[in-house]
This record gives C-alpha cells, sequence and structure tokens, in this order.
C-alpha cells in the first residue's frame, strides 16, 4: 500500500515540473526546422583570442560562457503577417516570469531588448531579441555559468579583438546579404 502511494506521489511529481509553459528553448526546437528561419548554435571555440592577453575580468567572462543558440526569422514579400505573429510569440515569451528585462531599445514595431534569467549576480541565460519589420528578427540566447552584466560587457570587448571563427556562421552569410 506504501510503495503504491509513494509511486503515485512521485509519478504525480514528475507530471508537474513538466511545464507546458512557452519558453525559448521550446520556440527554437520547433522553429528550427520551418522555411522562414535559420537556427544555428555557436560554441566557445568561435573565439579564437590569446588568452594570455586578457584582464582577469575578460577571462572571467569568456569562463562563463558557455554556448550560443541563434534564431532568424528572415522576412519577404510573402511572409509578412507569418512575421507578425512569429515576433509576437517571442515578445509574449519575454514577458514571462522567468525572464527579467534588462534593457529595451526603440518602441513599436522595431526594436531591440535584452533579458536574462536567473539572478543578477547568477546569470544563467542572456536573451538578444532584435526586430525590424524590413528584415525580419533574431534572437541570440547567450547560455553560460554564474554570468552578470558586467560580463557580457567584458565579453565584448573580447570579440572586438578575437579572431571570429566564421566557418561556424556561414548559415547565417546569406540572411544578411
Amino acid at each position: 500500500m506504501r510503495l503504491a502511494f509513494f509511486t503515485t506521489v512521485l509519478l504525480s511529481l514528475l507530471l508537474m515540473s513538466c511545464s507546458n509553459e512557452p519558453s525559448l528553448q521550446k520556440y527554437f526546437v520547433e522553429n528550427s526546422g520551418k522555411k522562414d528561419f535559420v537556427m544555428l548554435d555557436v560554441s566557445t571555440s568561435i573565439i579564437n583570442v590569446d588568452k594570455a592577453k586578457l584582464t582577469p575580468e575578460q577571462q572571467t567572462a569568456l569562463e562563463s560562457f558557455k554556448k550560443m543558440n541563434i534564431l532568424v526569422f528572415k522576412t519577404n514579400d510573402k511572409n509578412a503577417a507569418d512575421y507578425q505573429s512569429e515576433s509576437q510569440k517571442v515578445g509574449e515569451i519575454l514577458k514571462g516570469q522567468e525572464y527579467q528585462e534588462l534593457m529595451k531599445i526603440g518602441s513599436g514595431k522595431d526594436g531591440a531588448s535584452v533579458s536574462f534569467v536567473g539572478e543578477e549576480d547568477d546569470i544563467d541565460e542572456f536573451v538578444f531579441f532584435a526586430k525590424n519589420r524590413e528584415n525580419g528578427f533574431a534572437v541570440v540566447r547567450i547560455l553560460g555559468d554564474d554570468m552578470n552584466p558586467n560580463n557580457i560587457m567584458n565579453m565584448i570587448s573580447v570579440l572586438q579583438s578575437a579572431n571570429v571563427d566564421m566557418e561556424q556562421l556561414k548559415p547565417l552569410q546569406g540572411l544578411l546579404k
């Protein structure tokens, strides 16, 4: 009797932990193969830099960075309605309790935002969302351990001095033309 009760409670907890709430991870998976989307996973190996020349803050930022997921929706004459609906879906996901907005640029139909998941001194994920009616939108998830807003600023300075492995970014080249 106790075993059956324990098993029932355990199964109930497992089922409740599986959330049907929308998330960016689910959104990326659901749209990765669709025709108007391009998805790209970028590892830390994209950043070729002499670690001996980095400041301690830059080294900490680089060590906290694990990978980047990029999802791009490219607009054209035939998918304006899809652009509207898909960018709205991403906006709604980012309004969820899990995501905290750090900064917003622009307003209305064009603009960008930076959000994060976690605590301010222990961020698990930074999310950049930029959209423009004429070009489409991009969602960039930067995943890592123990990141903080200073890490992002330091990562930007590292990227400016790094030799970026453009081979990993080839799938995006056609979209940037």
